[in-house]
C-alpha cells in the first residue's frame, strides 16, 4: 500500500483495496467525529450535501485506491436500470466506475471492452477454452492516465499499479472468470456468468482511455479527468496557495494523492496527508489548498451534467473535445 500509506507494511494478510468513503467507514475530524459515514451522511444538513444532494437517502460516492499485486477477476457491473429491477436488495443500484492511474510498473495493463464481433456465443466459448482474454481489449496504462469503465463493460486489472477509483456507490459486481483460483479453504469464488451475459453490452465500443482537459485555476494546474452524471473527477497539482470553488449545489470529496500541508476554510484551516479522503461541506463557498511539499489531489462530486457541459461550452469548449471527456 506504500507509497500512500507507507505506515501499513507487515501486513498479516494483503490487503488489495482501501475504500476512503465506504459507509463503515470513520469519520476522524469536525462535528461527524468518531461517527461512521452513514450516520453521518443520515444527519448531515441539507447546507452541507447542497440543493441537488439534500433529499438523497444514501452517500452516493465510493473512493477507493487499488494496490493489485496479480490479476483482478474479469467482471461486469449492471447498470441502474438492471439493478433496480434485479438487484433491490443489494441496494438496486449499478456502477459505472473511472480509475486515475496513480502509478503504474512497466508493462502494466488493463483490459477494458471486448473486441469488435465478439458475441455472447464467442463469450460462453472464451469461457469454456479458458481464452477469454484473448476477446478483450488490453490497454497499456502509465501513471497519470485516466479511463472510463460505464456499466455493461466487462474488464479486469491487471498487477503492478496503484489505482484511484470513483464509482457510483454500488458493490454489485458480476464474476465472470477468475482464473482457477481458490480462497483459503480451497474453494473458487462464485461466478456470475448469466447475469454477467445478460447485462454485458455486446456490439458496442464503451469504456478505455480518456484525455483529461485542461480547465482553469489560478495558481494551479487543473485537468477535468471524466465526467458523466455519477461523478465529475478533476486532479488539481498545487505548489502554491490555491483556491478551490465549491458550488451550493453539492458537497465535494478531495482525495490527497501526494504532498502534505493545510487546507483552510473561513473559520478555521487542518493539516492534510497523503492517502487522505475529506468531505467539503456544500455551503463552504471555497476552501484553500496550502502546500509545504507539492500536493496532487484528485476533487470529485455528483454534478449536474447538463449545467456543467453547458458552462465548459459556454467558456469556448468545443462541443466535440467535451464529448471526448463528459459522457451520457
Amino acid at each position: 500500500m506504500a507509497p500512500l500509506f507507507p505506515e501499513k507494511s507487515n501486513l498479516t494478510e494483503p490487503l488489495g483495496e482501501a475504500w476512503l468513503t465506504g459507509v463503515d467507514c470513520t469519520v476522524a475530524s469536525g462535528p461527524f467525529t468518531g461517527k461512521t459515514l452513514r450516520e453521518a451522511w443520515a444527519e448531515m444538513p441539507s447546507n452541507w450535501r447542497g440543493k441537488q444532494l439534500a433529499a438523497v437517502p444514501d452517500f452516493p460516492l465510493l473512493v477507493k485506491f487499488i494496490f493489485p499485486m496479480d490479476k483482478l477477476s474479469v467482471q461486469v457491473h449492471p447498470d441502474d436500470a438492471y439493478a433496480s429491477v434485479h438487484e433491490k436488495a443489494a441496494g438496486g443500484r449499478g456502477k459505472t466506475e473511472m480509475w486515475y492511474v496513480v502509478s503504474a510498473d512497466s508493462g502494466a495493463q488493463v483490459l477494458v471492452g471486448l473486441k469488435p464481433g465478439v458475441d455472447k456465443d464467442k463469450f460462453r466459448e472464451g469461457l469454456k477454452q479458458q481464452t477469454l482474454e484473448n476477446l478483450f481489449q488490453a490497454v497499456p496504462v502509465h501513471g497519470d492516465e485516466t479511463l472510463f469503465v460505464p456499466a455493461g463493460t466487462p474488464h479486469t486489472i491487471g498487477a503492478g499499479m496503484v489505482i484511484c477509483e470513483v464509482q457510483e456507490y454500488s458493490d454489485l459486481t458480476y464474476r465472470v472468470y477468475d482464473y482457477g483460483r481458490v480462497d483459503a479453504n480451497g474453494k473458487p469464488r462464485e461466478l456470475h456468468i448469466e447475469k454477467a451475459l445478460e447485462v454485458t453490452n455486446f456490439g458496442q465500443r464503451a469504456g478505455g482511455k480518456v484525455t483529461a482537459l485542461f480547465l482553469p485555476a489560478a495558481g494551479a494546474r487543473r485537468l477535468l479527468l471524466v465526467a458523466c452524471k455519477f461523478f465529475a473527477t478533476e486532479r488539481w497539482e498545487c505548489t502554491q496557495k490555491t483556491e478551490i470553488p465549491v458550488d451550493a449545489a453539492r458537497f465535494e470529496l478531495v482525495v490527497i494523492l501526494q504532498g502534505s500541508g493545510s487546507v483552510s476554510w473561513r473559520d478555521s484551516a487542518a493539516r492534510y496527508h497523503q492517502g487522505e479522503c475529506w468531505l467539503v461541506p456544500a455551503s463552504q463557498g471555497r476552501i484553500w489548498i496550502q502546500p509545504e511539499a507539492p500536493t496532487s489531489l484528485i476533487r470529485t462530486y455528483v454534478p449536474d451534467i447538463t449545467a456543467l457541459r453547458t458552462d465548459l461550452h459556454q467558456s469556448g469548449i468545443s462541443a466535440a473535445t467535451l464529448a471526448q471527456v463528459i459522457f451520457d
